[in-house]
């Protein structure tokens, strides 16, 4: 039985994300190939999910040096190692996001810092960092305004942190060029639904 971590990184409800939508129509694929699996959902607009700010940094720093921590700090150290927690528990990673001004939402960013963990994720060695999580796979679905053809920087940035992480194996799947021709967004979101039902199929 795999664990399937599911991660929804659009503020909006599917009836109002491309991204949501596709992820949703993969969900029920994926759960038909493989009722067995296992699969947790985090919400990266949950306001509980730390972000690297001087509050965290200073937590962080106190407790590498065995410095006492106020209540406030152990809290939050407690929900950003859950988080990191829950990623190397996972076997399969989905990722559904939009593009927005070439770029993932911040707080998609916020998430895979907490993930991005030295020591636990990743380690460094005389020849360079070396990635730690070599066993997971990543999908990753983005609804794009434009086309892009997987070159643009929100792209790109999630296949390097990854493959920094250690993934290998990692597929992208694109709902892309909606916003230039909306008279056929249904048509699209339509063909990346049939791309990702098939993948659910293997992934």
């Amino acid at each position: 039985m795999a664990q399937v971590l599911i991660v929804k990184a659009h503020p909006l409800d599917e009836s109002q994300s491309y991204s949501l939508r596709a992820l949703k129509q993969f969900v029920q694929a994926y759960q038909e190939a493989h009722p067995n699996d296992s699969l947790t959902y985090i919400d990266v607009y949950d306001p509980q999910l730390p972000v690297l700010d001087k509050a965290l940094l200073e937590a962080q720093k106190s407790a590498k040096k065995g410095l006492p921590l106020s209540q406030q700090e152990r809290e939050l150290l407690t929900r950003f190692d859950a988080y990191t927690q829950q990623f190397l528990d996972a076997d399969k990673i989905v990722i559904a996001n939009p593009l927005w001004n070439l770029q993932v939402p911040s707080h998609l960013v916020a998430w895979i810092n907490s993930i991005a963990v030295v020591g636990k994720t990743f380690t460094y060695t005389k020849d360079g960092p070396v990635g730690l999580a070599k066993e997971k796979k990543l999908l990753h679905i983005q609804a794009n305004g434009g086309v892009y053809n997987g070159a643009d920087p929100a792209s790109n940035y999630i296949r390097s942190v990854f493959a920094f992480l250690g993934l290998t194996d990692i597929q992208s799947v694109y709902i892309e060029g909606h916003a230039y021709a909306p008279q056929e967004a249904e048509a699209i979101l339509q063909a990346a639904v049939e791309e990702l039902t098939n993948l659910a199929q293997t992934f």
